[in-house]
């Protein structure tokens, strides 16, 4: 156990891209407006990476670069994509692309890029296991600050005390109902496919299947044939096709940080409507274009008269049942009632994720929230109750309130300084008086704030 316990005026939990963003604006408004925080972020993995698993050779954003951790707020940051393609001496080859949407690879080395500038700022390889409600000096009841434990590989234990606290874990895997509790080796969520892949080097599946219907699953459905030329791939789903994504110019103004304050003051019955309307934005859609991949590859199929990858439209999974002989998926017709047995060497589950991490974090906190749960006001602040002094802002979390854009990259920056101002309206007095490395840096760089 640490037992000098550190305190600061917020810990940020987690490091990926939403707390990446949110040290850029602490950073920049300490830079413009003379004041310095003592603030730090414990991240479970040993180093910074962005969607690891699904880091596919040819897979592009799907979200312009313009739509970084910085641009919208201060399109002069130095922690901008641009700036980040001059530094890295590629600016000039980039524009030659004449592209908005970046390789996922090299998005992920400018994210990279950016959270190394805070290196000394992150506690990496530590998993937090604890949030504690802690009074401080006071007498009275009032919860001033929380206690976060957190667990290194090596297994020791470290405190640290927060007047603030920043949850930013991202999502945790989610799987359908019949692949819930199986341990089975052979079965791999997509956001540890090109990780499993890399552990089994000498892998070769026969019979592979992929579930889902979304851009993930139809990416490693393709990275998938062209990796095993010898497999059959299924893509099983439960729709009836492929549908493509809306990113029209008007649908995607939904994307706009600005419609975070429209959609959030809307009564709760239209604002659910809302997130209905436009879902087939961001949920159980695919690019056109590798759709029409898809299409056209399983159309030379039927030109050869050999039939090897199927899409499996309209299923249901009912039953997942390990063997020595492989993964026996009972599959349901969903419109025909028809039941149909396949078997697998090898599962992808590319259905999604869930973002409700923070409650089991915060579960400790019960007795502080009130009786509606996990509520948020517009600034992201968990509402507590009035004794916890103590700030708890969610990053990522907040889909149902602040609109499709909150677990996607459009909205960081502008979000990153909501919270920035927010914290800095009751900020104690800061602990750390000497100037981070990076000051030199951002002060050297006009502000746009």
């Amino acid at each position: 156990m640490n037992n000098r316990a550190m305190e600061y005026d917020f810990l940020g939990i987690g490091f990926g891209p939403s707390n990446v963003a949110l040290a850029i604006a602490m950073e920049e408004h300490a830079a413009s407006h003379g004041t310095r925080a003592q603030f730090a972020f414990i991240e479970r993995k040993p180093s910074f990476v962005w969607h690891g698993g699904m880091l596919l050779e040819d897979a592009d954003m799907q979200i312009s670069f313009m739509k970084d951790l910085v641009t919208l707020r201060n399109p002069r940051s130095a922690y901008s994509f641009i700036s980040y393609l001059h530094a890295k001496g590629r600016l000039e080859s980039f524009i030659n692309l004449k592209t908005f949407f970046p390789s996922r690879l090299e998005f992920n080395d400018y994210l990279s890029w950016v959270a190394g500038h805070f290196e000394d700022r992150c506690y990496y390889g530590e998993e937090v296991v604890e949030i504690l409600p802690d009074h401080g000096t006071g007498t009275d009841d009032a919860v001033r600050r929380l206690l976060v434990r957190s667990r290194d590989a090596e297994g020791r234990l470290h405190e640290r005390f927060a007047r603030n606290l920043v949850i930013g874990v991202g999502g945790e895997p989610l799987v359908p109902e019949a692949f819930e509790g199986q341990r089975d080796a052979r079965i791999v969520h997509s956001s540890r496919y090109l990780e499993h892949l890399a552990a089994n080097p000498g892998l070769q599946p026969r019979r592979i299947a992929v579930i889902g219907g979304g851009q993930s699953a139809a990416e490693v459905y393709m990275d998938l044939i062209q990796r095993f030329g010898d497999a059959s791939v299924s893509l099983i789903m439960r729709g009836g096709a492929l549908k493509p994504s809306d990113d029209s110019p008007f649908v995607n103004e939904i994307f706009n940080p600005g419609f975070t304050d429209y959609i959030y003051w809307q009564p709760d019955e239209r604002r659910r409507r809302m997130l209905d309307e436009f879902r087939n934005t961001n949920y159980s859609v695919v690019d056109v274009d590798l759709i029409e991949r898809i299409y056209h590859m399983l159309y030379l199929q039927r030109v050869r008269g050999h039939a090897r990858h199927a899409l499996l439209a309209s299923r249901d999974i009912e039953r997942v049942m390990p063997s020595a002989d492989g993964i026996e998926c009972l599959l349901r017709d969903r419109e025909e009632g028809g039941a149909e047995r396949h078997v697998y060497d090898l599962v992808i589950v590319a259905t999604g994720y869930r973002r409700d991490a923070y409650q089991r974090m915060l579960a400790p906190l019960g007795t502080l929230l009130p009786e509606d749960g996990f509520g948020v006001d517009r600034r992201y602040r968990l509402r507590t109750c009035e004794s916890c002094e103590a700030r708890i802002f969610l990053q990522g979390a907040c889909e149902d309130s602040h609109g499709l854009s909150d677990t996607l990259l459009s909205v960081l920056s502008i979000r990153s300084q909501e919270i920035v101002e927010a914290l800095h309206d009751r900020m104690l007095p800061a602990l750390d008086a000497v100037p981070h490395a990076r000051q030199a840096m951002a002060e050297a760089v006009p502000m746009s704030q």
